[in-house]
């Protein structure tokens, strides 16, 4: 399996994280690629360049106004003369009765969920360079490659259409479900982070034609919090394309594998041309963000599940945060696909 992957990454370095009150450091450092790239090498995987797409794969899933806004953002934060290091909104407005702002601090504010996803100086080339990494593994797959594995830095399911939160700017899982869809009359997306893709659930909420689904840990004690429950089918024509699976904190390997395997059969009912696996590693049991509890050897039969669905398969990077175990983990997840394949 191939590998795309850039060093663009590297210009989105965010210091910031709130948990419960405390500022901390980020889990979302570029040391994650690192050590995701060291799980390439170990699994002998060949390294691709992405190709530059522009706005076009972006602009599929996301507002004008919302790009517009990503883009411009770090100089108008930094126009303000007495503005901090990182772009963090204090105010995150409900939208009800509301006016679109003008102002750089508002529209921060309007275009996040929450003080996850601060935006420094490099945020908008690296989101960039991630949505090109997820096209460049769509289009392989379109052009004959059975699976490509795309290593996405900043990560992207919590993203929505024109709202950031979650470490997440650009949806990356989204645009490679939109660019296959240039190929495919339906596409699947199957998201195995411990949170729930909330973000892509929003995106194609009332699509028929890309089915999401999500298996993670319970929302009602974590994070995204008010997403992600069965309740959430879909809406209008797109009623009954949204499956979540909730897990309870700590689930391990069996459990997992029993949410996958009713997954596998809502997949496969729709009887889509490819799919997209959001491929979140922080449902380790090393993972620091300890929601669920799988192992090296759960995700190596997590691969070979997935690769038992037998469609065309794009691996998008979403969670997996700094473990010892996180390269180990990656290299099992795709060689358990292949040696299934």
């Amino acid at each position: 399996m191939k590998a795309v992957y850039t060093e663009l990454h590297r210009s989105h370095d965010p210091q910031f994280f709130l948990v419960r009150g405390v500022v901390k450091r980020t889990t979302e450092q570029p040391e994650r690629a690192d050590r995701l790239l060291a799980g390439l090498k170990a699994g002998k995987h060949q390294l691709v360049e992405p190709t530059v797409f522009g706005q076009g794969p972006r602009a599929r899933v996301h507002s004008a106004e919302y790009l517009s806004f990503l883009s411009e953002a770090w100089d108008a934060w930094s126009a303000l003369g007495d503005a901090g290091p990182e772009m963090i909104g204090n105010i995150h407005p409900v939208r009800n009765a509301a006016t679109y702002p003008s102002h750089i601090i508002g529209r921060l504010g309007w275009h996040t969920a929450d003080t996850a996803a601060p935006i420094g100086p490099g945020t908008w080339a690296a989101a960039c360079a991630a949505t090109d990494v997820a096209a460049t593994a769509a289009q392989m797959v379109m052009d004959g490659e059975d699976a490509v594995y795309a290593l996405c830095r900043p990560p992207g399911h919590h993203a929505y259409r024109d709202i950031a939160g979650g470490f997440c700017f650009l949806n990356n899982s989204a645009v490679a479900a939109a660019h296959l869809r240039l190929a495919h009359e339906r596409v699947a997306i199957l998201d195995v982070d411990v949170h729930h893709g909330n973000g892509t659930q929003g995106i194609f909420y009332e699509q028929p034609d890309v089915l999401t689904v999500s298996i993670h840990a319970d929302p009602a004690s974590f994070y995204p919090f008010v997403w992600g429950y069965a309740h959430e089918r879909g809406a209008g024509p797109g009623f009954g394309a949204n499956l979540n699976i909730p897990l309870p904190i700590g689930t391990g390997d069996e459990g997992y594998l029993a949410a996958l395997a009713s997954a596998r059969k809502t997949i496969e009912a729709l009887a889509p041309g490819a799919l997209v696996v959001a491929l979140g590693l922080d449902a380790s049991e090393h993972d620091p963000l300890a929601g669920l509890a799988v192992t090296t050897e759960g995700f190596r039969r997590i691969g070979a599940a997935i690769a038992r669905i037998g469609l065309p398969t794009v691996f998008v990077q979403e969670g997996g945060y700094l473990s010892d175990i996180l390269g180990a983990n990656l290299t099992a997840a795709l060689a358990g696909f292949e040696a299934a394949r």
